[in-house]
């Protein structure tokens, strides 16, 4: 009898390490998928956790500016501060502070939250908000929004003085109170 015992012994700790060896190597590839699927996460599908969050914003030129965040779409977001706005391309952000952990993918996103940086710019040049164009290069301009091309805004000064702006060059579109 005490054969069998010894036997069932040996047996019981054999699949307690093959369960522990699986455990393991479960652990391993759930870890693995993790990193892989972070990899997918982009910097807007984290903003739009963060909509209704005050977060700031790093800028070249800038530093850092901080409000709730009120929009995202693919491209841009709208952060609202106490008394101004700030319409900012995503690829402008140097950083970004108080995000939330979550994200949301892009396929929950409504067709109103893809919307492009051109459509933000629109409805400035709809609403003839006067803004201030803050440029990659440290510059501003402050001007109304005129129209808005495929690559480009086009500016009015309060001179009259018509420009263009590449999006490549904007940093931010921070709105003026008349």
């Amino acid at each position: 009898m005490s054969w069998e015992h010894d036997l069932f012994a040996l047996l019981d700790d054999l699949e307690g390490q093959a369960a522990a060896a699986w455990e393991a190597d479960r652990e391993a590839e759930l870890a693995d998928r993790a990193r892989t699927e972070y990899a997918t996460v982009t910097l807007a599908s984290r903003l739009m956790a963060s909509r209704g969050q005050d977060v700031s914003l790093d800028l070249p030129h800038l530093g850092r500016v901080e409000g709730r965040l009120a929009r995202v779409g693919e491209e841009w977001c709208l952060l609202s501060g106490t008394r101004q706005d700030w319409v900012v391309p995503l690829r402008a952000v140097t950083g970004v502070r108080g995000a939330s952990e979550r994200s949301v993918p892009e396929l929950a996103w409504s067709p109103v939250d893809r919307l492009g940086l051109r459509a933000a710019l629109r409805r400035l040049a709809d609403a003839e908000a006067r803004c201030l164009l803050h440029l990659a290069d440290g510059t501003r301009h402050e001007a109304y929004v005129v129209r808005v091309g495929a690559d480009f805004l086009e500016g009015r000064a309060a001179s009259g003085e018509v420009f263009l702006v590449p999006y490549a060059a904007l940093v931010a579109v921070q709105s003026r109170d008349d």
